[in-house]
């Protein structure tokens, strides 16, 4: 029994010191990321009206999930979007100071991806799941017609 209390206290102390250890290397991407957070002026007007169009983009893709059309122009429109994505980030370097107080847009588009490319991405991500689901729905709907159309044939030849 000592044996044993002896290995599970061992046990917790390696679990306690992986733990000190994520904690310490989890710090460092923490206050990166408080420290971009702070950088950034929210309430810059080009920076708003680029949450409003996501949003409006969500929200079409939300309201037109029965209309099998908009959906898929609207994941065309998305697709696009993400495909210009590094075109976008590169005239956007070029010409910041026309429209930005300071420069957002650095070579490897990494602030364009997060808030540009990030939000198309789980857009399309929703009209997929969207057109999946829609899909598993005709295929029960098509398998009962067939199922009930079958019950009828064998109904006849009974008779």
């Amino acid at each position: 029994m000592d044996e044993l209390k002896a290995l599970l206290n061992s046990q917790a102390d390696a679990v306690e010191k992986l733990a000190g250890e994520l904690r310490a290397g989890l710090r460092p991407a923490i206050d990166n990321f408080i420290g971009f957070f702070h950088a950034v002026d929210w309430k810059e007007p080009w920076l708003m009206c680029l949450f409003v169009f996501q949003f409006a983009l969500l929200l079409t893709a939300i309201l037109t999930r029965r209309n099998d059309k908009a959906q898929f122009s609207l994941s065309i429109l998305a697709f696009c979007g993400i495909y210009f994505a590094e075109r976008l980030n590169n005239f956007l370097r070029e010409n910041w100071r026309s429209f930005s107080k300071q420069n957002y847009f650095d070579p490897h588009g990494l602030f364009l991806s997060v808030f540009w490319s990030g939000p198309l991405l789980l857009i399309s991500m929703l009209v997929v799941i969207n057109t999946l689901y829609t899909l598993c729905r005709l295929i029960v709907k098509w398998k009962r017609a067939e199922l009930r159309h079958r019950a009828k044939l064998v109904e006849s030849k009974l008779d």
